[in-house]
């Protein structure tokens, strides 16, 4: 695969999608809504992801219309991702419709194809139960156990299970009220984390023990390629907003965008932003055009820079707007969170590096 085949720009359907989802969230996901998930109140999550997943149809992007989804790529899911990275809705887009459905489209049982369509029509929501930060196949045994800082379990109603048998490792699917789901304090509240205890072996197999261990992976890779589109989402929330703030915000009787230094961070910043935003798409459209290789090489890539860049495009924010930038009030604490929190939950950029180091031997 050539870098010419991957699409950096949207196309009139992109830009179509776009415009729904950002439509959409500006209606219904202010920042003043958000910031309830840290009082505890969880009540904009179910309405949210009932308007994305059957209003709009976003749950099934990722499934084929032969199983009822929309049958659309990995680009799509992308500019999905960036509009709820604008927003930091608290939906389990990325754990339900993109990570536990890459997972089982890699290699789908009867049971697999038969959950397939009930995710795409957004009557079912999978998370895959791996700890977090989740860079490897961690398969349990077939025997009641716990596993901490899963993400996406609170909000699914099924949940993927990787279980370790002699022939190999195979995905069950465990309905959420046969476990144990403890919610945990999380640093970003609109993803939170929960401790899971359940038995494996009360799951029906809806990915074979030969092909298990792959579709993991598949998953687990997919969820970095496209949480890549995320971080961009966040950090252009950020350059915008900072901008906008700059430009009318006064000091000593004098705009403060006004000042050569603070032009200098912003063009810096904005420079990286979009370099950020090619390599996310990159790596969304190299997994659409299922390049196996090249998708792991783009998506070690995307990981690495947008992980840290999303980061310091909040930091910026915050420090930025000054003493209004430092206070709950202010939705930059959100963004900050959310940078974080998605920095680390794929593998640190460290990590990523030295894997494309050894992808590329170098």
């Amino acid at each position: 695969m050539s870098a010419a085949e991957v699409e950096l720009l949207d196309n009139e359907l992109d830009a179509d999608l776009r415009a729904t989802v950002r439509s959409f969230l500006a209606e219904r996901c202010g920042p003043a809504d958000v910031v309830k998930a840290y009082d505890g109140d969880g009540s904009l999550t179910p309405v949210l992801w009932k308007g994305l997943s059957a209003e709009l149809g976003l749950a099934g992007l990722l499934i084929p219309e032969s199983h009822g989804g929309a049958g659309a790529s990995a680009r799509e899911a992308a500019v999905v991702l960036e509009e709820l990275g604008r927003s930091v809705a608290p939906v389990p887009f990325l754990t339900s419709a993109v990570v536990a459905t890459s997972v089982l489209l890699a290699a789908p049982t009867e049971k697999g194809v038969e959950l397939l369509g009930g995710l795409a029509a957004g009557e079912r929501t999978a998370a895959l139960v791996v700890p977090l930060p989740a860079t490897t196949v961690q398969p349990l045994e077939a025997v009641e156990t716990e596993v901490r800082s899963v993400a996406g379990a609170l909000e699914a109603d099924t949940l993927l299970v990787p279980v370790t048998t002699p022939a190999g490792v195979e995905v069950r699917a465990v309905p959420a009220a046969h476990a144990e789901i403890t919610p945990v304090s999380s640093l970003d509240m609109t993803r939170r984390l929960a401790d899971v205890r359940l038995d494996p072996a009360a799951g029906e197999v809806v990915v074979a023990a030969e092909d298990g261990a792959d579709a993991v992976r598949s998953g687990l890779l997919a969820g970095a390629a496209l949480m890549a589109s995320e971080q961009v989402g966040v950090a252009q929330w950020c350059l915008t907003t900072t901008v906008e703030y700059l430009k009318v915000r006064r000091q000593f009787g004098r705009i403060v965008g006004g000042y050569q230094a603070l032009k200098h961070r912003l063009a810096d910043l904005y420079t990286s932003v979009e370099g950020a935003g090619a390599a996310a798409r990159y790596a969304a459209g190299a997994l659409a055009l299922g390049d196996a290789e090249e998708t792991r090489i783009a998506t070690h890539v995307a990981a690495a820079y947008c992980g840290d860049l999303a980061v310091t495009a909040a930091e910026e924010a915050v420090q930025l707007h000054g003493g209004i930038g430092m206070t709950w009030e202010h939705p930059a604490h959100l963004y900050l969170k959310r940078a974080k929190a998605d920095q680390i939950a794929y593998g640190l950029p460290g990590l990523h590096r030295d894997r494309l180091g050894a992808i590329v031997d170098i």
